[in-house]
């Protein structure tokens, strides 16, 4: 182990040559200072950035002579010959266009936008201090072709090119290269474990599939943020935002966002940093009273079920009480002729009286960077903490309370290549489903058997009364919620604390998690070993899931389930034609411990054409796969209107459960109770659709495998002048699409074999469960962007891109299979601003609207309205302390709207922040 350590730095360091400092300053053509400017030794990944007022220090183990490019977002970027050492660098950059910026993830390597072989999208530290959005996360929605759902105050969901839920499965979020989704959920948190604003150095996005390089799951987006330096940005920054939230539903409440920033080189071989932030409000109230069954009805219906209603999903058929009643002895056979053969539902508990909308997060990260001969050999640890209150919904709506999520990496790179590993760990703290909370309060004061046949007899006495049907089911109604606990009264506060912290769903709501991530990848760039010939890439990953609920979600009951995967890829690229035609190629291997491997190619081409080299065309075709979720595999959760089995082979025997029958059951199969297993949604079921048509057949769903796609994209960048262009076409086709089909199991009697199993159809004793399978129906997807962009009036920005989106699928072909495409088919989005309107004054308006579409969730089905957003700040620097003035407002008018069906409704956010000192 001794020599472990120096073997591996000497591999990785086969060449040293001695260390080349520049210095400099950066200005606009008006003499100000660029923050943030970008500068890069050409054809590497070695760089820094300019501090507040524009200065750098870049030190190297470049051998003489180089080249220097520096960048900046709206500017042209400029190159400079360096030759000698301290050599200084002052560079005015003129008026250019967010297509010089440079960025890293398209390729892994540094190129400038315009040169990008994909599309790609960047949001830096300018766009982090302009965005007029409430937090900088919230800003990215202004990014073409993306789509931001807005679960709860501190918890939004990036999504491009549709087929997504709040459980976003097919879009990867990676922090400063670490993977932060939520090992329990599969999908990150949005930036519940990101990172504080004052820590954004950029933020990259991949639209499509990104998997030849990212591999699993980078499947229909990647979004990378990356962290400040402290060898290149040190010292002291702060932030605090004061504001409100309004809606109608809540109110106003107020909410304060505090982060503060500590960053120190030491040496020239140390240097660390500290991140901490706090933000706590009041979360959107959901309080839509739709009935989820049929809309047209009101809670005054005997199977009302509400949509922010939870507890109603426990129902009966009132004449089978009735039935059971009389052959207890406890009314005459008689009266049960006077029941109605109707469904009834238990009276439910409103969402705002199961949850305080609590809405906080909390966030700390250190990290010790280490440069052991000074140059851009650097060794670093970063420990990242997260802990939070939101609503998340999936397939009920969760309170999540103190929810923490850690992760801590351990990297080694230089300028060539990187070796990380990290490890991701959960714990669920006090969260509960807010659903089975309801479910189990009802229970505390009377079971469902005693309050439906109090229900019954009620309606009974009515009837005989001359109470007309309606008079008579609101009489039972009344009477079966005698003694029912009432929000606020110390009774119910008892039995909800009783529930909340019970983690059997028959009795409590709380659910338990544990699980954890563990990962490791490396890359190596032999691009300077061959600089002549072509840049090639090699690299690898592993990953372990240890999935620990303790039974509560998946089959763990037992103890933890664990399993791996592992993938490796290579990538060449050659710049050919005087370098105006740039070649990508790249392949990847992928395997998991549950299935087969797959390759995932793509090929890529982009030529800058035109005299100033101002038109880039590009094209690509490449393949992304997507193993099936945590969830896919091994979950073993009844959520009340449906039982969700995973479909690993492993699991299906894994998930057992007994449920009463009815008399007549009883009576065929000698037993008053039937027990189904995880394998008999798989291999004894109907299918849903047959059933609804009254002609049950059998499902034979099949077991979940991994999911292909196959992406074609064209696109076009331009600069016109002072007109810059940037538009993309591209076509998806899909192979074993992964989605859900619901089936309907018999508590008795097989499927296709005799009549017993129709007799439980018949008399209502079944199951439904929710499968995860592949579809064999054609899943198709095509779309395409446009942005354009330039300076008005002078130096006024005006910025307006239009996204489309649509899926091409036959549901007539596989008609209880559903794809979740869930994304508006036409979305408009404008900014407009000035970052000096007169010295040091800026502002920013940005308008978005999204077309109508239908939202399909395991939660619920719905039509999401559309809908018009503004949001606007105006920004006051203040040079002398290095500080920033900003007020502004989220939903100017408070037009409320909701991106997801069943979530509360989004209204405005007023704020006033002081950014302090921010390098």
């Amino acid at each position: 182990m001794r020599t472990f350590l120096p073997l591996m730095l000497l591999f990785f360091c086969f060449a040293s040559y001695s260390q080349t400092t520049v210095t400099g300053n950066v200005v606009d053509n008006n003499g100000l200072p660029i923050l943030g400017a970008n500068i890069i030794v050409t054809n590497t990944s070695q760089g820094t950035v300019t501090d507040f007022d524009g200065n750098f220090t870049l030190t190297v183990s470049e051998p003489l002579p180089f080249s220097l490019e520096i960048s900046s977002v709206g500017f042209e970027s400029k190159s400079f010959e360096i030759t000698t050492n301290n050599q200084v660098v002052n560079a005015v950059l003129v008026e250019g266009t967010s297509l010089d910026e440079i960025v890293v993830s398209a390729s892994r390597t540094p190129e400038r936008i315009f040169e990008s072989p994909v599309t790609v999208e960047r949001f830096g530290i300018n766009e982090v201090k302009n965005t007029a959005a409430a937090t900088f996360y919230g800003g990215l929605e202004n990014l073409k072709g993306v789509d931001i759902n807005t679960n709860s105050l501190t918890f939004q969901s990036v999504n491009t090119r549709g087929f997504a839920t709040f459980a976003n499965t097919r879009f990867v979020q990676l922090v400063d290269g670490m993977d932060n989704a939520a090992p329990v959920l599969n999908f990150p948190l949005g930036n519940l474990l990101g990172m504080t604003e004052l820590d954004v150095h950029s933020i990259e996005l991949l639209p499509g599939a990104s998997s030849a390089l990212y591999g699993a799951n980078a499947f229909n987006g990647i979004l990378f943020m990356t962290s400040k330096n402290p060898f290149d940005f040190e010292g002291i920054s702060a932030y605090y935002k004061q504001g409100i939230t309004s809606q109608e539903a809540a109110g106003d409440n107020s909410f304060f966002d505090f982060g503060v920033r500590v960053a120190k080189k030491f040496s020239d071989k140390f240097a660390a940093k500290a991140n901490f932030s706090f933000l706590k409000g009041t979360d959107w109230y959901a309080v839509s009273e739709k009935d989820v069954l049929n809309p047209g009805r009101d809670r005054s219906h005997p199977n009302y079920d509400g949509l922010n209603i939870y507890g109603d999903e426990v129902f009966t058929n009132i004449k089978g009480v009735g039935e059971g009643l009389a052959a207890a002895g406890l009314i005459p056979a008689a009266a049960v002729n006077l029941l109605p053969s109707e469904n009834v539902s238990r009276t439910g508990y409103a969402e705002r009286d199961l949850t305080d909308y609590n809405a906080e997060s909390v966030k700390f990260d250190a990290a010790l960077y280490y440069r052991p001969w000074g140059n851009d050999f650097e060794i670093s640890y970063l420990g990242k903490i997260g802990v939070g209150s939101t609503i998340y919904q999936g397939a009920n709506r969760y309170a999540i309370n103190n929810f923490f999520l850690q992760q801590h990496k351990i990297e080694f790179k230089n300028d060539n290549f990187f070796l990380r590993g990290y490890i991701t760990d959960e714990d669920a703290g006090d969260s509960y489903d807010t659903r089975f909370t309801a479910v189990n309060l009802n229970r505390q004061w009377k079971s469902d058997r005693e309050w439906f046949g109090q229900y019954a007899g009620a309606f009974i006495q009515g009837t005989l009364a001359g109470l007309s049907p309606e008079q008579a089911h609101a009489l039972g109604r009344q009477t079966a919620d005698t003694g029912r606990f009432e929000p606020g009264t110390p009774e119910f506060q008892n039995a909800f604390n009783k529930v909340t912290n019970d983690p059997n769903p028959t009795t409590g709501g709380q659910f338990k998690d544990a699980s954890q991530l563990r990962h490791a990848d490396a890359n190596y760039n032999f691009t300077h070993l061959m600089p002549d010939i072509a840049e090639v890439q090699v690299g690898g990953s592993f990953r372990e899931y240890r999935l620990n609920s303790f039974g509560t979600i998946f089959t763990d009951f037992d103890g933890p389930i664990s399993y791996n995967e592992y993938g490796a890829y290579l990538q060449v690229q050659k710049k050919l034609v005087d370098d105006r035609l740039k070649l990508t190629g790249s392949v990847r291997y992928d395997e998991s411990e549950l299935f087969d491997g797959s390759f995932s190619p793509r090929f890529s081409i982009a030529y800058s054409a035109g005299e100033k080299r101002n038109h880039n065309i590009r094209g690509s075709v490449q393949s992304g796969f997507r193993n099936p979720t945590t969830q896919d595999l091994f979950i073993g959760l009844d959520v009340g209107r449906a039982i969700l089995v995973g479909s690993a082979e492993a699991n299906l025997d894994r998930y057992n459960n007994t449920f009463p029958i009815s008399g007549a059951g009883a009576a065929a199969t000698g037993s008053n109770s039937g027990t189904v297993s995880g394998r008999d949604a798989y291999e004894n079921a109907f299918s849903l659709s047959s059933v609804n048509a009254g002609a049950p057949e059998a499902a034979n769903v099949d077991l979940v495998k991994p999911e292909q796609v196959t992406a074609f994209e064209v696109g076009y960048r331009a600069r016109l002048g002072r007109v810059i262009l940037d538009m993309n076409v591209y076509y998806n086709q899909y192979q074993d699409f992964i989605s859900n089909e619901t089936v309907i199991v018999p508590l008795y009697g097989e499927v296709g074999d005799n009549s017993l199993s129709l007799l439980a159809l018949q008399q209502g004793d079944v199951k439904p469960f929710q499968t995860y399978t592949n579809s064999d129906a054609d899943v198709k997807s095509y779309g395409a962007t446009v942005g354009i962009g330039s300076r008005v009036f002078g130096n006024f920005d005006l910025d307006a891109n239009y996204t489309f989106a649509e899926e091409d699928f036959d549901q007539a072909s596989a008609p209880d299979f559903r794809t979740s495409f869930n994304t508006p088919k036409h979305k408009v989005k404008v900014s407009f601003g000035n970052t000096d309107v007169v010295k040091n004054l800026g502002f920013n308006i940005n308008y978005r609207w999204s077309d109508a579409f239908e939202w399909q969730a395991t939660f619920a089905d719905g039509n999401v309205p559309a809908y018009s957003v503004v949001d606007a700040q105006i920004n006051y620097t203040i040079p002398v302390i290095k500080s920033t003035l900003k007020m502004g407002a989220a939903n100017i008018g408070n037009n409320e709207y909701f991106t997801a069906f069943g979530t509360g409704l989004i209204g405005t956010q007023y704020y006033v922040s002081l950014t302090i000192n921010n390098l």
